[in-house]
């Protein structure tokens, strides 16, 4: 309801209509029944990264029900998600959708979406669960400021409307704008840097190689390491492996300008192992050219590259190749240094590498512990992971435990009036 200065009062309000939004408004509605929800949206539509991510499937999680292991793939956040993460992960994401009506499938690699395939699915589910919670959901309600007084925060949006509660969750992800209001109310934020990005290598030759797809292969940069599947592209590389790497090493590639040496390991092998490949090639094979076909996994493309690159003719036999030819192919496989000299945005993620400092976090709640009855999730937070359903998980998880915590304080007001002061 709205007052005569046209201030609406509400008993708790969630700026953001994503993930973690919408989990933590649903999660303290379905716990405070009788409470005043209200989800302010600063767009036309809510839930539009859930809709667009995974090329329109939705990843919703991943299939890791170790609480350890699941931390592990946050570069960001490793150490402070696992209490969470044992209170509400993967499992818990999987029954709640599930009891809701949309199965879940988990693919070859552990990434998750809906049998459905279509992010449809988690969309309607989340919007359907508002309605039935009763959660107010309001689009097009840019938050311009907060302020707090008297127990109560203050929302002015871009269209003059203004808003007032008890409780408020801010989980807008990575905006610049809220963020300096976190700092107003005083909190730190980590300046952001971008996450999960693709490698621009203007390496001679590489572009010609563009489509070719590595199963197995190790990228080096910056005292950091990633293993898993390698593209080449037009413009350098991607693949899971690099989008590893650029999250692991996303403040020292930032620090760099992206301008960084790169080691990479084409074939997974170690040297040792790869080094026992080769001669058993020249042993066994000792009439053959080295460039007639590809060593392990690598096509015939890139091997025959890769043979080039280590100054040896493709037409040389293998039985003809001296100690040092050996040793340079052996090298340039499993230890090919490369330049980086740019980025690009992986389309399908969003993510940056900064936020809200986690030291300033209760994340047994999610409650901040600069300013009482606030709330932060998702990429507000300095909190990112490596693709693969993870950064919902961490949306999911904080929005839980957020909503959680709301809708218990807000009973607790029920029988005592002056922990929400009217």
């Amino acid at each position: 309801m709205a007052n005569e200065q046209g201030l609406n009062y509400v008993d708790m309000i969630v700026v953001g209509g994503g993930a973690a939004g919408f989990f933590g408004a649903l999660r303290a509605a379905s716990l405070a029944p009788d409470a005043r929800v209200l989800l302010l949206e600063g767009s036309k539509s809510t839930l539009a990264k859930v809709r667009i991510s995974g090329g329109g499937r939705c990843n919703v999680t991943h299939a890791c029900f170790d609480p350890a292991e699941l931390a592990s793939r946050y570069p960001r956040g490793q150490k402070e998600l696992l209490g969470p993460f044992h209170k509400f992960g993967p499992g818990d994401t999987i029954q709640w959708f599930e009891s809701r009506g949309v199965p879940l499938k988990t693919e070859a690699d552990g990434r998750m979406f809906p049998v459905s395939d279509s992010s449809e699915s988690i969309a309607s589910c989340l919007e359907t669960e508002a309605r039935r919670t009763g959660v107010q959901v309001i689009t097009q309600r840019r938050v311009r400021t907060i302020s707090k007084e008297e127990g109560r925060f203050t929302l002015t949006c871009a269209d003059g409307s203004r808003y007032s509660c008890h409780q408020l969750l801010v989980a807008t992800g990575g905006q610049p704008a809220m963020w300096s209001l976190m700092q107003e109310l005083g909190h730190e934020v980590v300046a952001p840097v971008p996450s999960l990005f693709t490698f621009h290598v203007p390496a001679n030759g590489l572009k010609a190689l563009a489509g070719i797809a590595l199963p197995d292969a190790v990228v080096r940069a910056c005292g950091q390491e990633a293993r898993g599947p390698l593209l080449i592209t037009h413009e350098g590389l991607s693949g899971p492996a690099t989008l590893k790497l650029s999250a692991w090493a996303a403040r020292a590639m930032a620090g760099a300008s992206y301008r960084t040496d790169l080691e990479i390991n084409w074939l997974g092998k170690d040297e040792e192992t790869f080094g026992q490949m080769l001669e058993a090639m020249r042993q066994q094979e000792g009439k053959k050219a080295v460039g007639s076909h590809g060593l392990g996994q690598a096509p015939q493309r890139l091997w025959r590259w890769l043979v080039e690159q280590a100054g040896l003719d493709i037409s040389t036999r293998w039985g003809d190749m001296r100690a040092e030819q050996v040793t340079a192919l052996r090298e340039v496989a499993t230890a090919q240094r490369l330049r980086m000299t740019g980025k690009s945005t992986f389309q399908e993620e969003f993510v940056t590498a900064g936020g809200v400092s986690l030291k300033e976090m209760d994340l047994r709640t999610f409650a901040s512990r600069k300013v009482e009855s606030l709330f932060l999730a998702g990429e507000m937070l300095d909190i990112d992971a490596v693709t693969g359903g993870f950064n919902f998980q961490a949306a999911w998880t904080g929005g839980w435990l957020a909503g959680s915590e709301m809708g218990k304080r807000w009973h607790q007001s029920q029988s005592n009036p002056d922990l929400f002061p009217r």
